[in-house]
C-alpha cells in the first residue's frame, strides 16, 4: 500500500515538472512582452510580469496591419484545413480499401516525395503559380498546400485498422456507391484521425513562413508570420514589441488545439467504448 501510494506521488510528480518545463516557454513569452526590451537583457533576466504589455501592443497594431494579416492567415488556414481533410481522406480510403492498376507504385512516389525537402521546391513552384497568374494571391499559398503525403499516409494506416471491410461490403450491399460509402460509413469512423490532421494541417499553415514570403510580393498582403518579421529592424530589434506581437498570433493556435484536442479525446474515448 505504502509503494503503491509511493509510486503514484512520483509519478505526480514527474508529470507536473514535465507540464512546467513545457509551459514555462509560454509564461516567459508573457513575461517578455510586459516588459521592455531593457529588462529582457538585465542580469540576472527578470521572470516577473512588467506593465508593459499593453504599450508593446499598441506598437504592434501601429507598426504592422495585424488584423489584416490576422485575416488573411485565418482565410488560409481554415481553407487548407479543410481542403486537406477532404482530399487526403478521401485518397487514403481509396489506397486503403481499394485495390486498382499502379496503386502500390503511385503511392509508393506519393511516399517518396518525404525525402524531398520543402525548399526544393520553392522555385519550381513559384514558376507554376506565376504561369496561373497567382503570384501575390492567397490562391498560392491555399491550392498547392490542398492535399499532402503525410496526411494522405496518415490517413491511409489509420482507415488500414480501425475500418472494417465487412462494413463497407454491408454498405456496397445495400446499394452505396464508392462516394457515399466514403460520406456516410467511412468518414464518422475516422474522425480522431481527422481531428489529429485538422490540428497538425491548421498549425503548420498558421505558422508558415517561407513560402508566404516567397510568393507574397505585395508587402500590404501578407501573412501574419511574415507581418511579424517586419518588426525587427534592420539594425535593432524591441523584442518586447515582437514578443507582444508572437504571444497575440499563437492565441487562436490554443483556441484551436484546445477544441481539436477535446474533439479527439471525445471520439477516442467513444471508440474505446464501442470496441
Amino acid at each position: 500500500m505504502i509503494s503503491n501510494r509511493r509510486g503514484r506521488l512520483m509519478t505526480y510528480g514527474a508529470l507536473t515538472i514535465g507540464a512546467l518545463i513545457l509551459l514555462f516557454p509560454y509564461y516567459w513569452i508573457v513575461v517578455m512582452a510586459s516588459n521592455t526590451t531593457a529588462d529582457i537583457y538585465a542580469t540576472p533576466p527578470r521572470l516577473t510580469f512588467g506593465g508593459h504589455f499593453f504599450s508593446n501592443i499598441s506598437q504592434v497594431f501601429a507598426k504592422i496591419d495585424f488584423f489584416g494579416s490576422l485575416l488573411n492567415t485565418l482565410i488560409v488556414a481554415v481553407a487548407v484545413t479543410v481542403l486537406v481533410l477532404f482530399f487526403d481522406s478521401l485518397a487514403a480510403f481509396t489506397f486503403a480499401k481499394y485495390r486498382f492498376p499502379g496503386s502500390s507504385i503511385l503511392f509508393g512516389i506519393l511516399l517518396a516525395t518525404f525525402v524531398v525537402p520543402a525548399q526544393l521546391a520553392s522555385i519550381p513552384q513559384f514558376s507554376i503559380m506565376a504561369s496561373f497568374g497567382w503570384v501575390g494571391s492567397l490562391k498560392a499559398l491555399i491550392i498547392p498546400a490542398a492535399a499532402n503525403a503525410f496526411g494522405i499516409f496518415w490517413m491511409r494506416q489509420y482507415c488500414q485498422s480501425a475500418l472494417p471491410d465487412e462494413l463497407l461490403e454491408a454498405a456496397r450491399m445495400d446499394g452505396a456507391g464508392f462516394f457515399r460509402t466514403y460520406w456516410t460509413i467511412a468518414l464518422p469512423v475516422l474522425r480522431p484521425a481527422l481531428a489529429f490532421l485538422g490540428i497538425f494541417t491548421f498549425v503548420n499553415s498558421w505558422n508558415d513562413y517561407l513560402w508566404p514570403l516567397v510568393v507574397l510580393i505585395d508587402s500590404n498582403h501578407v501573412t501574419l508570420q511574415v507581418a511579424l518579421s517586419q518588426l525587427n529592424g534592420l539594425y535593432v530589434s524591441d523584442y518586447s514589441v515582437v514578443m507582444a506581437g508572437t504571444l497575440v498570433a499563437i492565441i487562436p493556435l490554443i483556441i484551436v488545439f484546445l477544441f481539436g484536442a477535446r474533439h479527439f479525446i471525445k471520439n477516442i474515448a467513444a471508440g474505446a467504448l464501442k470496441g
